[in-house]
C-alpha cells in the first residue's frame, strides 16, 4: 500500500497534489477503506493535506508549528498521535515510521522543501537509512529513491526508474548509502555508464534530451532530481 505524509515547509501546490495522487489517497469526508493509499499528516503538514482537499488518516507531531489547535477538533482523538516537543525524532521521522507500521510498503513524503538548512538535511539524510522513503515532493522537485537489488525490509524498491518531464528538463544523481555504486542509463546527455561514483559525488545538471529518460541501477542506491512540473 501507498503512505502518503505531508510535512510542514514548501510542497506541491493543491491542484497539483490532486493531480499526483488525487485517485489514490482520500479527500475531505470520503472513507479511506475506498482509497489505494493511506495518508498522514507531520504537524503542520495537516494544513497542506486539508488545503488540497484530503482528510488525513492521521495526525503525529508534537503541533509546534501548526496554524490553529482547532483543526484537530475535526478528527477523532485516537487518530492525533500526539508527542511532547523535546523528544529524539523530527515529525517528520514519526510520521513515516507510522506509515511502515500501518503495513505501506510504499511511501512519498510531501513538503519539506525551502525554510531550515538543517530541517532540509535531516530530511536528505532519512534517504541513507536503511529503509529510505521512495519519493520526495517538494514546490520545485520530485526526487526519487532508486536502489539495486536488495529488498529492504518491508518495503518495495525498485531497481530502475522511467520518468517523462519536458524535453531538456534538468536531471541529477545522487549516490547514497554505503556503495559501491553503479547505474545505467539511456536518454540523458551525460550517460551514466561509465561513471565511477564514489562517496560525495554526484552527477549534477545533466539534461533530458527527448524528454523521456531510464535510469538502471546496477549496484547501490541513487536519488535523482528532477524538476516538479504542473501536469
Amino acid at each position: 500500500m501507498l503512505g502518503i505524509a505531508f510535512t510542514g515547509g514548501e510542497g506541491p501546490g493543491p491542484e497539483l497534489c490532486r493531480r499526483l495522487f488525487g485517485d489514490r489517497a482520500p479527500a475531505a469526508g470520503a472513507a479511506a477503506a475506498n482509497a489505494a493509499a493511506l495518508i498522514a499528516a507531520a504537524d503542520s503538514g495537516l494544513e497542506a493535506a486539508e488545503n488540497a482537499g484530503f482528510r488525513p488518516d492521521w495526525i503525529v507531531g508534537d503541533m509546534d508549528s501548526l496554524d490553529s489547535p482547532a483543526r484537530l477538533d475535526r478528527y477523532p482523538p485516537e487518530r492525533v498521535i500526539r508527542h511532547i516537543t523535546e523528544k529524539d525524532y523530527t515529525d517528520t521521522e514519526l510520521v513515516l515510521s507510522l506509515l511502515w507500521e500501518k503495513g505501506c510498503d510504499e511511501t512519498w513524503l510531501v513538503g519539506g522543501g525551502g525554510g531550515r538548512t538543517d530541517h532540509l538535511f535531516a530530511i536528505r539524510s532519512l534517504f541513507e537509512r536503511e529503509k529510505p522513503p521512495n519519493r520526495w515532493l517538494t514546490a520545485a522537485e520530485d526526487i526519487r529513491c532508486l536502489e539495486a537489488g536488495r529488498q529492504a525490509a518491508g518495503q518495495k524498491t525498485t531497481g530502475e526508474l522511467v520518468l517523462e518531464v519536458p524535453a531538456g528538463s534538468i536531471v541529477s544523481v545522487f549516490p547514497l548509502g554505503e556503495g559501491p555504486w553503479q547505474a545505467k542509463s539511456r536518454g540523458l546527455k551525460w550517460p551514466l555508464d561509465r561513471v565511477n561514483w564514489n562517496r560525495g559525488f554526484a552527477g549534477i545538471s545533466n539534461v533530458a534530451l527527448e524528454g523521456d529518460f531510464v535510469i538502471r541501477a546496477g549496484q547501490g542506491r541513487f536519488m535523482v532530481i528532477v524538476p516538479l512540473e504542473e501536469e
